[in-house]
């Protein structure tokens, strides 16, 4: 292997590991491995000998960081989706009925179930709900509590 080649290689399965346990979702890990090795391999145009190691570093980096941000406003368009059923679910929905959501692009959806509403002492009405999601074929459950705002929005609390 030439030695740029072994270098960008070295690049890139470092930046895999700067991402494997931070917190990143699959998207925005994705889109920082594509950015990394696309910065890279732009970088290791420019410049020669030293300049060029340090080219296709700077290169790896910022492809890196622009790679994240575009998968991070991806799992975006997921939360709005859910966002919006959950505010039609806490509004207007029984105890027990489901408002379902689903991002056509990424596949991943959910439900929002309101299991119990209640008054807190300073009148507002809050609700528990769940919150069934199936993100890459793998579901999870999560369970909150949110309040009523004066503006008619609803807030997890919990």
């Amino acid at each position: 292997m030439k030695p740029m080649k072994l270098v960008i290689a070295a690049t890139l399965a470092l930046s895999l590991g700067a991402c494997a346990n931070n917190g990143y979702g699959d998207k925005q890990t994705a889109g920082a491995l594509i950015g990394a090795g696309v910065g890279g391999l732009l970088g290791s145009t420019i410049g020669g000998g030293s300049g060029r190691l340090a080219a296709t570093a700077a290169g790896t980096v910022l492809g890196l960081a622009l790679g994240a941000d575009i998968g991070r406003s991806l799992d975006r368009a997921d939360r709005l989706y859910a966002g919006r059923s959950q505010q039609q679910a806490l509004e207007t929905l029984p105890v027990g009925q489901s408002a379902e959501w689903s991002n056509p692009d990424s596949g991943n959806r959910g439900s929002i179930t309101p299991t119990r509403t209640y008054q807190v002492a300073d009148g507002r009405y809050c609700r528990e709900f769940q919150h069934a999601v199936t993100v890459g074929g793998k579901s999870e459950m999560a369970y909150g509590n949110a309040c009523r705002q004066p503006d008619g929005s609803w807030r997890i609390v919990n």
